[in-house]
């Protein structure tokens, strides 16, 4: 399983997408204001996803 870097885009649970700002040991610390439609999701700009749920979409490097 591949960690994700602070600046990698990754998707998760349903199609939600984030960028990465902070990797802990166990999760990754998500800003979701990077999707176009955040403002019609009603939800938080931030989240925690554990590394085993997400696939990373862009590295730092692409």
């Amino acid at each position: 399983m591949k960690i994700a870097e602070v600046g990698n885009i990754i998707e998760f649970r349903d199609g939600l997408q984030g960028i990465v700002e902070k990797v802990n040991e166990n999760s990754v610390i998500v800003d979701l204001t990077f999707m176009e439609n955040f403002d019609e999701l009603e939800i938080e700009e931030k989240t925690v996803v554990n590394h085993k749920r997400y696939k990373i979409l862009y590295g730092s490097n692409d």
